[in-house]
């Protein structure tokens, strides 16, 4: 028995931040909701979605997700990139609720069934210095958390991407017309980060699993370095240490360092993955469900870093909602080389306008068992903040050029 669509909407908020969200209606009254959040550039999603992808999927068969997907792909020209990839995801995503729903499974049950119990996280630990980075630290351990991502400011700047002095959180984006520019020494931070997180370690001892990342910030001779010298502090993982786009780059840092390497948020198909991955030049990957394609599109992303030994870390930030986390989460929970997911937790107001089935405990985060993806969406609550321009930071030099990232 099909299901045919009858409605897809758009749907634009801001509490505390811009999401985009894609609701789907089906002729049987199923709705499904998908993520198409894309931090800085959310109206451009929004309208791809809304004038060209929207009116494509009326009175389509709700239940054909792969055929969609491939239809939404290949069906146009002009392939690939964060936006097409980000308007697709949300589709999916928004499908494969609906088919949970329809069935009455949780979407992890659709996808093989569980191969864990729980699925473990990592959240962020910030401080501008190592006292505060320190205190930050066993914040997040009292909160269960077994794994945590640190990052510290560096002497000489005033701020380092999402890093900020006398602030408590990690907050990259900004509101307002313009970017705000921050400058950048790359020789500052590879003088001071090693003794932050050697300090860390120290602090923690040998079982809590610390992870940092570079931001795309360094050459591969650097990036190399780095990994050379975090070795004895036994990092989970060495974070973005180059920019995306010069993969080869990796092999450099990888004769060079045992640290595990990982990289991928900014990528958005399985080729932008490929060479990483059949190369073994990383030991995570870290496209997000949103960004990706979606379920059907990072599960097959997945399965090819299984043949190598490459395991999934999603990218898991504030700034996508919480449906994409809800759905990165079915997908860890019936994933067999899911690593970790990415978790800062969402303002109360966030969580009051997407309610959510999954729970946190012991550092480790589990979907639930509802219907679906789990998520659902305060229409009228969500409409009370509309949309307001923001922008992640750029950076630039100390002599005024751009940063590579």
């Amino acid at each position: 028995m099909t299901d045919k669509i009858i409605a897809a909407d758009v749907l634009v908020c801001s509490p505390t931040r811009n999401f985009v969200t894609l609701k789907i209606t089906t002729a049987d009254g199923v709705v499904g909701y998908g993520d198409a959040t894309l931090n800085g550039r959310e109206l451009s999603v929004a309208s791809y979605l809304r004038d060209h992808v929207a009116p494509l999927l009326i009175g389509r068969d709700a239940t054909r997700i792969e055929d969609t997907w491939q239809y939404l792909y290949r069906g146009v020209y002009w392939r690939r990139g964060p936006v097409t990839m980000a308007a697709i995801g949300a589709v999916d995503v928004a499908l494969w609720d609906i088919k949970g729903k329809t069935l009455g499974q949780p979407v992890y049950q659709l996808l093989g069934g569980a191969v864990r119990d729980r699925v473990l996280s990592y959240t962020h630990a910030t401080g501008w210095d190592v006292p505060a980075l320190l205190d930050s630290v066993d914040a997040k351990r009292e909160k269960g958390f077994q794994a945590i991502r640190v990052q510290s400011g560096v002497p000489g700047l005033e701020s380092v991407y999402g890093v900020h002095k006398g602030a408590a959180g990690y907050e990259p984006a900004s509101r307002g017309a313009l970017p705000v520019e921050e400058v950048w020494d790359t020789d500052a931070y590879l003088n001071h980060v090693p003794g932050v997180l050697a300090a860390v370690r120290d602090h923690v001892g040998p079982d809590l699993k610390l992870l940092h990342d570079a931001h795309h910030r360094l050459t591969p001779q650097q990036a190399a370095r780095l990994g050379k010298s975090l070795e004895p502090v036994n990092l989970f993982w060495l974070e973005d240490v180059t920019p995306a786009e010069n993969q080869d780059a990796l092999r450099l840092v990888r004769n060079h360092t045992t640290t595990p390497l990982a990289i991928g948020e900014v990528f958005n198909t399985i080729w932008d993955c490929q060479h990483l991955i059949t190369e073994q030049l990383i030991d995570f990957i870290r496209v997000a469900i949103v960004h990706a394609g979606g379920i059907s599109h990072v599960r097959k992303i997945f399965a090819l870093a299984e043949v190598y030994q490459v395991r999934g870390g999603p990218h898991g930030p504030s700034d996508v909602s919480p449906i994409s986390l809800g759905a990165s989460l079915h997908l860890g929970l019936a994933t067999p080389n899911f690593g970790i997911q990415e978790y800062m937790g969402y303002d109360p107001l966030v969580s009051e306008v997407f309610p959510h089935a999954w729970s946190f405990a012991d550092g480790h985060l589990t979907p639930g068992d509802a219907p679906g993806v789990g998520v659902t969406m305060n229409e009228e609550l969500a409409a009370k903040y509309p949309y307001e321009q923001a922008y992640l930071p750029v950076a630039r030099r100390r002599d005024g050029s751009m940063t590579d990232w």
